[in-house]
């Protein structure tokens, strides 16, 4: 069911997948003066989303990684402030740290599982504006078949259509947030913090209506 949103009270669940990414559309609701009170689907440009972290390797300095397979999409109306069918996936096994090696040990049962869980998905769940731009947006994170909350910090950079190519319009976003791989059954080198357990995610994308 869609979820009604006041002008500037309060802003839809999106992105993430990561995240991540439809919990980023949550951002879009807490800006005025949006025209066309009509809902559209928009979905996930994978030409222009990047879901990134990084994690602490023995406490000297962090890894950083990217997913490079992300899909999502999700419903949302400008003018009147609703949201519904918030839906990311990414593909585990596209994880990559630019290292083989490291890259096909994350991909195995100590972290990823990628053979048993091939899907890292979200779902948004509720948010909340901070700001004209900015918001809190809430969802279900699953990861190797473990779901947890997560809070996803939002801003909307913009929307519109674009000056070149077939003009489409589209939404671009950014999110923030952390977890604790620990709470998804990562608990390999926990001891002596040899991999740290905290693991901060960034999203950027774009999403283009669907017209």
């Amino acid at each position: 069911m869609p979820t009604h949103i006041p002008a500037m009270t309060r802003i839809p669940a999106c992105l993430g997948r990561v995240a991540a990414v439809p919990l980023l559309a949550a951002a879009l609701c807490l800006t005025p003066g949006l025209v066309r009170a009509e809902p559209y689907e928009y979905v996930i440009d994978p030409e222009h989303t990047a879901v990134a972290f990084s994690v602490r390797h023995l406490g000297f300095a962090d890894v950083l990684g990217r997913f490079l397979e992300v899909a999502g999409s999700f419903t949302f109306d400008e003018e009147a402030r609703t949201l519904s069918d918030v839906t990311a996936e990414i593909q585990a096994a596209s994880v990559t740290s630019d290292h083989a090696a490291r890259d096909d040990h994350l991909r195995k049962k100590d972290f990823l599982w990628v053979g048993e869980h091939p899907e890292i998905r979200f779902t948004g769940t509720g948010a909340e504006p901070t700001g004209e731009r900015t918001g809190k947006v809430f969802g279900d994170l699953t990861i190797r078949g473990v779901t947890q909350p997560v809070v996803l910090d939002v801003t909307w950079n913009r929307s519109g259509r674009y000056p070149f190519g077939d003009k489409h319009y589209a939404i671009g976003i950014s999110a923030r947030t952390s977890i604790k791989r620990s709470d998804f059954g990562m608990t390999y080198a926990l001891e002596g913090d040899m991999v740290g357990d905290e693991v901060d995610i960034v999203l950027e994308f774009e999403a283009i209506r669907q017209e």
